[in-house]
C-alpha cells in the first residue's frame, strides 16, 4: 500500500498486483531490489522462479525461446497486472485468461517469448531490454577471436590432456595477429560498434557492412561503411552482428564464404542462423578459412553427430556471448524502469507493440 497526494492530503494507494517470473539467471531478488528502488511499495509481488538456464528453452506453443509451461503460468496470473520476466511464455491463450494485466516487461533484448499480437489486441504493451548485454557480447566476441586466431583453445585442451604442444610455435601453424588486418563486420548496433571500438584499438581496419546504420555512428568508430559485396573479398576478419530475420538467414552461405581470402577467420556470437554451418565446416576442412569460433548454432544445441564437434580449427562454446553478472543487472534495471513509468503515467521507453498503448 502507498500513498499519493489528492487536494493537499495524501491518500492511499491499492498496490498495484505485479508477477516476477525470474530464472537462474536474472533473478527475482535483482528484479525486486530493482523494482523496489523504482516503485517503494506501489507493487505487490508474486513471484515464480523458471529453470532457465539450467533448464533448456524452446518453443511453447506458438512462441519461441520460452521456458515454463503455460500451466504453470495459468496457475499464478489471477489479478496480476504487471508481469516481469525473460523467459515465461507469455502465449495468446496465457494471455486471453489473465483478464488483469496490463503491462508485460521482458528482460531480455527481444520480447520473442511473448505473443505480441495477442498482447497488441488486448491494448497490452509489451516492454524490452534493449542492449542489455551489448557489453559483454561484444568482449565476449573478441574473446572468440583471439581464442581461434591465437589457437588459445586448442593450446588449453591438449595441455589439459598432458600434451605440450611446443609444435604451435612453428611458423606454419603458429597464430596470426589483430594488428595490421582488416575486419568486416556484418551489423553495426549496439555489439558491432563495441567491437569496432576494440578492434581499431589493436591497430585493425574496420570495415561495416549494415544498410540500416547511419554513416556517421560508423566513422565515429573509426570504421568504414562498404556494401557486404565490398567487404567479403576484403575481409580478413568476418564477424557477425546482424538481427536474424528471414532476410538474413544464411545471409553467410557457401558463395559468400568463397569470396572471403583465403586463411580468413570467421566468428559468429550473434545468431546461429545467419551462417550456413555446412559451408563453414567444409571450409574449414578444406583449408580455405584458417579458423572460426561458434558461440551460436543452428539448430540450438547442436545435434549429436554435428559436425560442428569435429571439424578441424574450430572454436566453440553453448551461447554464453551475453552470460556476465552485469547483464543480468542491467536487464533488471531497464525492466524496472518500464515499471516506474508505468506507475507514474508516463510514456513506457522500449515498447515492442506501440499499437497497444493507443488501443489500451
Amino acid at each position: 500500500m502507498g500513498e499519493r497526494a489528492v487536494n493537499g492530503r495524501e491518500v492511499a494507494v491499492q498496490a498495484v498486483p505485479t508477477l516476477l517470473a525470474g530464472d537462474q539467471f536474472v533473478l527475482n531478488s535483482l528484479l525486486r531490489e530493482a523494482i523496489a528502488a523504482e516503485a517503494g511499495d506501489r507493487v505487490a509481488l508474486r513471484e515464480i522462479v523458471l529453470g532457465w538456464p539450467v533448464d533448456p528453452f524452446g518453443p511453447v506453443a506458438e512462441v519461441k525461446e520460452a521456458a515454463g509451461t503455460e500451466e504453470k503460468m495459468l496457475g499464478v496470473l489471477d489479478g496480476i497486472e504487471i508481469v516481469v520476466t525473460e523467459m515465461a511464455p507469455m502465449t495468446r491463450r496465457v494471455i486471453a485468461a489473465s483478464e488483469a494485466l496490463r503491462l508485460i516487461v521482458v528482460c531480455r533484448g527481444g520480447p520473442v517469448n511473448v505473443n505480441l499480437e495477442a498482447a497488441t489486441v488486448r491494448g497490452i504493451p509489451v516492454c524490452y531490454s534493449p542492449a542489455r548485454n551489448a557489453a559483454a557480447t561484444a568482449e565476449y566476441t573478441i574473446g572468440l577471436l583471439l581464442a581461434a586466431m591465437r589457437r588459445i583453445a586448442e593450446g588449453h585442451k591438449d595441455l589439459l590432456a598432458g600434451v605440450w604442444r611446443g609444435d604451435l610455435y612453428a611458423y606454419d601453424v603458429a597464430g596470426i595477429e589483430l594488428e595490421g588486418k582488416t575486419a568486416g563486420l556484418v551489423g553495426f548496433g549496439a555489439v558491432g560498434s563495441r567491437v569496432a571500438r576494440v578492434l581499431r584499438a589493436f591497430g585493425t581496419e574496420v570495415l561495416v557492412a549494415d544498410p540500416y546504420v547511419d554513416p556517421e555512428a560508423v566513422t565515429r568508430e573509426g570504421a568504414t561503411l562498404v556494401t557486404l559485396d565490398e567487404l567479403l573479398p576484403r575481409a580478413e576478419i568476418l564477424s557477425l552482428h546482424a538481427r536474424l530475420t528471414p532476410e538474413t538467414r544464411h545471409l553467410i552461405d557457401r558463395e559468400a564464404i568463397a569470396r572471403l581470402p583465403d586463411g580468413a577467420v570467421l566468428v559468429n556470437a550473434a545468431r546461429g542462423g545467419l551462417l550456413d554451418q555446412e559451408a563453414l565446416f567444409d571450409a574449414l576442412d578444406a583449408g580455405k578459412l584458417r579458423a572460426a569460433a561458434l558461440d551460436v548454432y543452428d539448430p540450438e544445441p547442436p545435434e549429436a553427430g554435428s559436425r560442428v564437434f569435429t571439424t578441424p580449427n574450430l572454436v566453440i562454446s553453448p551461447h554464453l556471448a551475453g552470460a556476465s553478472r552485469e547483464t543480468a543487472e542491467r536487464a533488471a534495471t531497464i525492466a524496472a524502469a518500464e515499471v516506474g513509468r508505468y506507475l507514474r503515467g508516463e510514456p513506457l521507453r522500449f515498447v515492442a507493440n506501440p499499437a497497444a498503448v493507443t488501443t489500451g
